[in-house]
């Protein structure tokens, strides 16, 4: 999975969100500078959750943003399809319909396992369970893993090369 900037911009812009206080509306200006993200760019951002009803907006010199829903119901998964489509894709070809003969046949199964996989994390992560830095034991058992693959992989490399 590639995640696009756009998309990585709107998760942090909705972790922000999150994180704002019940009823508090932000306004663009302060959710840009809060998170460095450019603030035509956020707008265009912004319109697009808006449109799928993932933010609500409110006019005027006391308006601003704020999520449409409480942020324990809204997960990362729901953010990054807004924005990019699906979580998981093969040349935009569903999984049932790519064309794999012969050797390559069990492929389908390896792409269902990577979207699952995906989404066991991305629709079980909640924007508040971020914005709380209290993400669900699976997934921290997983960023876990990765960190210590991480360190060993680096430790190997410096074995290799004498640092």
């Amino acid at each position: 999975m590639r995640m696009s900037a756009k998309a990585e911009y709107a998760v942090r812009a909705m972790v922000q969100l999150a994180a704002a206080e019940e009823g508090a509306l932000v306004k663009t200006e302060d959710l840009a500078k809060a998170q460095g993200i450019p603030p035509q760019f956020l707008v265009d951002i912004l319109s697009e959750l808006r449109t799928d009803r993932l933010v609500r907006s409110h006019r005027g010199r006391e308006g601003g943003y704020e999520l449409a829903r409480p942020a324990t119901e809204i997960s990362v998964a729901d953010v990054l399809r807004c924005i990019d489509g699906p979580l998981a894709s093969v040349r935009d070809i569903g999984l049932g319909d790519l064309p794999y003969t012969g050797p390559t046949t069990a492929l389908t199964d390896v792409w269902r396992a990577l979207r699952a996989s995906m989404r066991s994390v991305l629709e079980q992560t909640s924007l508040a369970d971020v914005a709380a830095g209290a993400l669900p034991e699976h997934v921290r058992r997983l960023a876990d893993d990765y960190l210590k693959q991480e360190s060993l992989r680096g430790h190997s490399r410096r074995s290799r090369t004498g640092g």
